[in-house]
């Protein structure tokens, strides 16, 4: 804030305080007809005044002196006492609001006025902190320099307004705005009823404004306007019908009320400028403040410290707003909480911020984007079925419902990220045809219009070669797409015993689909068939990406714990469940299993330190696929399971409800630290969903989670959910499990010692697995053996 105004301001405020030595300050320089009206005090009266008291006592230690540290002193010792004056007189001469104080508890003056108990003086200070006077750094020595303010902006020209408003505006006519003479100078923007009057219509200081947004062409009566948002709530409309008048009048505004530390926000055609309080990282305590600039689906961000970053709005894994005043915007690993301050600007980002998050058109490019730079839509639909579809007998050849498939891509179309796909709610042949839909009907094709000719027309003895050279120049969505499907469909015809779809029906299918074409000869065919059957080559799959798609796996599983004499490795076809998986280590290992020892499957993660159990009848394969590095899956005894199945048996209603701490973000295990503070809440578990209320007599919910959608982790450092005692967190587990499979959290006749209907071969043979984990050696010589032959293999397949 320009520290002139904020003084006068702030001597306006003790004036009407009563505090007396202010008012016999300003009755000393002020006629008796203004000391009773400050506001109506001229600007050169009050530019004489401040320069007068400006150069008292305190003259010899302004810093052109080379006081700078008895200046500081002076300021550390005052802002501890009432006499806000004193402070005023200080800063004036060049005191360093942003001075180190030496004491370790209060290293700043306004810790020390908040810590001795001093609120007027903290204020003070606290709207000075931006005022400080710039450094240099010369031989290693931090030396003082003049305060230099901004270079002066200054432009003017008519322009046509509408009155100033409170909320949103509605599209105005061309007839709802006047013409007005603007003038912007010395920071103030004016406009005049013409330009030969010399009194303002009204004006705006730099100061006062918190945000510049460009409207779209044609939104209102003229055809380029913008909007001025105030820190006092009003909203401004001016347009005109010349664009560069109207570029530069944008550019005028932002220069004057745009710190110079954030200046290359100016250089980007932005559609929204200006400050928000922010939270982030480990500080959740005390907003900060920022300034953004919106530019297409790209917010870019000065937060405090930083150079600059930008956040991609289209791969946020979430974006929400919780408590009317709050957005939250959550990327991979980094949660940012952006404050609503003022009402009316803090909405026009919110919706401005939600419109650039979503589908901007037909494009690969323009869709909502994982952080691999594949669209959502083709992640969750390709991600689905490999869960749930890949034993799908002729799936992608057989048609869906024709109007849940229509509704499946209008939710994805509108917010692709809010669809979560669900077993039981979605059918796997309605998601496949959801998929081959948007490819379908995508505004490009993925291999691009103009260079599809070139892929269909590939020369037969250098095709290998020709697909890795046009796949290099695709666009970076189009390449990240194109290979997630391959690899996808590489990984269905692998299942093709089962589900009828070899490499050859598939390209049936998705050669027309992929290209756009009508299908009438097998040209679009030939191509995906050769991008599935040669697809390690093409794309230059890592070998350890291999695994991922094999019939029969082997994977890494440990007994009780995580050692080297506890590892098992495990031959897994893709229906086993948790409790196959179970008992084949138990036998393996020839432990008998007793009426009440619960053995479970747990997918542990070391770097996050949680684990959480898999339901019995869950399919591991899926779980192998989506570890991380840090994953692994554990065979274990559930000691608190006897006496959940206990209360279970108990409980007459499903539901459950009660108190538990809850805080947002989770802690941060490797530094030991906490990104936030518990708050006590009240939950209803019910069997739709999980509400959050502020208290037991609230009538709204906080949040509000579906239950079926949510995964249940338990953790010694807490995440986002605390209960008082290990019974209390034990009945809200088993709570939860028992709602989200329907009663059937443990086998009737518990697990069974017999093996599996199918007998699995243990013995490896010549044929190539590739282990999931384990030593380097083993996935060397696995990989090493199936590359031999690898296309032998699929031909002999089909």
């Amino acid at each position: 804030m320009d520290r002139k105004v904020w003084t006068e301001e702030l001597i306006q405020v003790f004036l009407l305080l009563g505090n007396e030595r202010v008012n016999s300050f300003w009755a000393a320089n002020v006629p008796p007809s203004e000391a009773l009206s400050p506001s109506s005090c001229s600007d050169e009266r009050r530019r004489f005044i401040t320069n007068k008291y400006r150069h008292g006592k305190y003259r010899k230690y302004h810093p052109l002196y080379g006081n700078q540290k008895e200046l500081n002193n002076a300021l550390c010792i005052n802002v501890q006492c009432s006499d806000v004056l004193e402070t005023l007189s200080l800063v004036f001469c060049g005191a360093d609001v942003n001075c180190s104080t030496g004491v370790v508890d209060c290293p700043s003056p306004l810790s020390l006025a908040s810590a001795h108990s001093q609120p007027l003086q903290a204020e003070f200070l606290s709207h000075n902190l931006n005022t400080e006077l710039p450094r240099s750094e010369v031989g290693g020595a931090m030396e003082a320099v003049h305060y230099s303010a901004p270079p002066s902006v200054s432009y003017n020209g008519f322009l046509f307004k509408t009155g100033s408003m409170q909320r949103p505006p509605e599209s105005k006519a061309r007839e709802e705005f006047s013409r007005r003479w603007c003038t912007l100078n010395d920071g103030c923007f004016s406009y005049y009823e013409s330009d030969k009057n010399s009194n303002p219509n009204g004006s705006l200081k730099a100061a006062e404004i918190v945000c510049l947004a460009v409207n779209t062409p044609m939104k209102h009566g003229y055809d380029h306007t913008f909007e001025l948002y105030s820190n006092s709530e009003r909203l401004y409309l001016f347009g005109t019908d010349d664009e560069d008048s109207h570029k530069e009048w944008v550019k005028s505004i932002a220069k004057t009320f745009i710190p110079a530390n954030v200046e290359p926000l100016l250089r980007l055609s932005f559609e929204r400028i200006g400050r928000l309080k922010y939270k982030d990282g480990l500080n959740l305590q005390t907003p900060k403040v920022g300034w953004f600039a919106l530019v297409g689906s790209t917010l870019h961000a000065y937060l405090e410290d930083s150079q600059g970053e930008e956040i991609h709005l289209r791969k946020l894994q979430e974006l929400s707003i919780q408590q009317d005043n709050v957005l939250v915007l959550v990327e991979r690993g980094r949660t940012l909480y952006i404050e609503g301050e003022r009402k009316l600007d803090f909405g026009g980002w919110c919706a401005a911020i939600q419109r650039a998050a979503g589908s901007g058109g037909d494009t690969l490019s323009q869709q909502q984007l994982t952080d691999k730079d594949i669209p959502v839509i083709v992640h969750s639909c390709i991600e689905y079925i490999t869960q749930h579809g890949l034993t799908s007998e002729g799936i992608y050849r057989k048609s869906g419902v024709n109007s849940r498939v229509a509704a499946l891509c209008e939710a994805f179309r509108c917010d692709a990220r809010s669809v979560h796909l669900r077993e039981g709610e979605h059918q796997v042949d309605d998601v496949s045809n959801t998929l081959k839909r948007f490819f379908r009907e995508s505004g490009e094709v993925v291999f691009t219009s103009n260079a599809s000719r070139e892929w269909l027309s590939t020369e037969e003895s250098k095709k290998i070669s020709q697909y890795q050279l046009l796949l290099s120049r695709l666009p970076r969505v189009n390449q990240a797409t194109l290979e997630a499907l391959v690899n996808h469909l590489y990984c269905v015809q692998r299942f093709s015993e089962l589900n009828q779809m070899n490499i050859h029906n598939l390209a049936i299918v998705f050669g027309p689909t992929l290209f756009q074409a009508d299908g009438k000869d097998y040209t679009a065919g030939r191509v995906i068939e050769d991008l599935i059957q040669h697809y390690t080559h093409i794309f230059e799959v890592r070998l350890t990406c291999l695994h991922t798609c094999q019939w029969h796996f082997i994977c890494t599983v440990y007994l009780e714990e995580k050692n080297d004499t506890a590892e098992q490795h495990v031959k897994i076809p893709g229906s086993m469940t948790a409790a196959e998986l179970t008992c084949d280590i138990l036998d393996r290992r020839k432990i008998p299993v007793k009426e009440n020892n619960y053995w479970s499957c747990w997918e542990v993660s070391e770097k996050d330190e949680t684990e959480r159990l898999l339901h019995h009848q869950e399919r591991v394969l899926p779980i192998f696929h989506s570890l991380g590095t840090d994953s692994y899956l554990l065979i274990k005894k559930h000691l608190a399971m006897e006496a959940m199945t206990v209360y279970l048996a108990s409980k007459v209603d499903v539901s459950k409800h009660g108190i538990m701490k809850y805080r947002e973000e989770r802690s941060i295990p490797v530094l030991g630290l906490s990104s936030g503070s518990f708050n006590d809440r009240y939950f209803i578990l019910s069997a739709g969903s999980l509400r959050m209320y502020k208290e037991v007599r609230s009538n709204r919910p906080e949040r509000d989670w579906p239950v079926k959608n949510l995964k249940v982790y338990l953790a010694p450092v807490v995440w986002y959910l605390c209960c008082d005692t290990q019974s209390d967190m034990r009945e809200w587990f088993a709570t939860f499990l028992s709602i989200q499979y329907d009663g059937d959290v443990w086998p009737v006749d518990g697990l069974q010692q017999t093996r599996m209907s199918r007998v699995l071969d243990t013995h490896h043979g010549n044929v190539s697995l590739i282990p999931l984990h384990g030593s380097e050696n083993e996935m060397r010589n696995s990989v090493a053996a199936f590359s031999q032959d690898l296309l032998a293999n699929q031909r002999h397949s089909y």
